[in-house]
């Protein structure tokens, strides 16, 4: 029997929630909390079976142990913002209970996408005795166990990796985001990375750009290079990368308003001070925005991720293998209420807590996806509804 706290209740909470509902072999027990307890009511109402729902401040230390240590859960699934991570562990470590998340911590005032933070506890979960697991999400997280998978079946000796993220849906709005407009924005308008021979090479925001021909048939986009955290991890746990990049999609429509959106300072993340108060302007902007968990009833189309992977196999041949999930909108919704955007990021997250509280993933201390055995993983994305394809051949080409 295994209790499990959610917290979060934007669209990938709801995600969360009603996955974990689904498996109650595993999830026992659930409690899901937020800042507003009428999200978490909304959510429970919805789903198979009955789970408690809860009002938490993920900023307030002392709040949040009290609610563990009296609901006394064996996991805690943080799907809140990515500046509360640091927040949440301590808690966690607080009231001795294990840790999931999906993302990075990321500091408030300036956008830093790195592990440094977190990976500085692992010390700490060691001599409690507890394990957190960081990015159990598709990426991070799915394309972590990909990677390994990859590595263990196919091309033992990896030399480069290539993470491309599609979304060939729309959902009609002039402008929109598909998770947190927050973290979004300040992610696609951070200088982009790839690991290269050793070392950290870096490009302005979305100055490297590709045409890319998405596999099954699902059309052209434009891919772009960017900095994912998940890079950090898999260059420092991987042995043998020569390179890593990650790559993802957007639309002419989106970049155009982006564009002029940072060209007036609404992407700023500093204070400005309007008439006495000050204001940040893409906090400000964010409330304009679409609520990205409003997106799911309009949404139509596809994503394609996945990871490409080019090195030597067992019989020291050069190959490549590309493995991917393609995930309808349309269909999560009809599921779960919620867009693809949302779906890949909430399935994982609940098949991690499976790993942690069945105990095929086990260790105590500060752990990433990659670390451990891909298999059982794969075989339960196989089953609560991310399947995996395979194609043994380059989708992305040239150097």
């Amino acid at each position: 029997m295994s209790r499990v706290m959610i917290i979060g209740a934007g669209g990938v909470g709801s995600v969360v929630a009603h996955k974990c509902a689904q498996v109650p072999e595993v999830f026992t027990d659930i409690l899901l909390a937020s800042r507003t307890k009428a999200k978490c009511d909304a959510i429970a109402a919805k789903l198979p079976r009955p789970v408690r729902t809860a009002q938490v401040d993920a900023d307030n230390v002392p709040q949040l142990v009290r609610l563990l240590k009296k609901f006394k859960p064996d996991l805690v699934i943080n799907v809140a913002l990515p500046y509360q991570d640091l927040h949440i562990m301590d808690a966690c470590l607080e009231a001795g209970v294990n840790y999931l998340d999906t993302a990075n911590y990321e500091p408030p005032d300036v956008a830093r996408f790195e592990y440094k933070w977190q990976w500085a506890y692992r010390g700490r979960f060691q001599k409690a005795g507890l394990m957190a697991l960081l990015g159990s999400g598709f990426d991070p997280g799915v394309t972590s166990v990909y990677t390994t998978w990859i590595r263990k079946h196919f091309i033992p000796k990896p030399e480069t990796l290539d993470i491309i993220d599609c979304n060939a849906g729309s959902h009609g709005q002039p402008f929109a985001t598909n998770f947190n407009p927050e973290i979004n924005i300040r992610e696609v308008t951070a200088k982009g990375r790839y690991f290269q021979n050793g070392r950290w090479v870096e490009t302005d925001p979305l100055s490297v750009k590709r045409p890319f021909t998405m596999p099954d048939g699902l059309g052209d986009l434009t891919i772009y290079l960017m900095y994912h955290e998940e890079l950090e991890s898999i260059a420092r746990h991987v042995p043998g990368l020569k390179r890593a990049r990650f790559w993802m999609s957007f639309s002419d429509n989106y970049l155009t308003h982006l564009r002029v959106l940072e060209n007036v300072g609404m992407t700023r993340i500093d204070p400005v001070d309007v008439n006495g108060t000050p204001v940040i302007p893409l906090q400000f902007l964010k409330k304009l925005l679409p609520d990205p968990a409003s997106l799911g009833p309009l949404t139509k189309g596809q994503t394609c991720i996945g990871c490409q992977v080019t090195g030597r196999d067992a019989k020291d041949r050069r190959k490549t293998v590309f493995v991917y999930n393609v995930c309808d909108h349309a269909a999560c919704y009809k599921e779960v209420g919620s867009q693809a955007i949302s779906y890949t990021t909430g399935v994982p997250a609940m098949i991690g807590a499976m790993m942690m509280l069945t105990g095929k993933w086990a260790g105590k201390g500060v752990f990433n996806m990659e670390q451990f055995d891909p298999d059982p993983f794969m075989a339960a994305l196989e089953r609560h509804g991310l399947p995996a394809r395979i194609l043994k051949k380059a989708v992305l080409r040239g150097g």
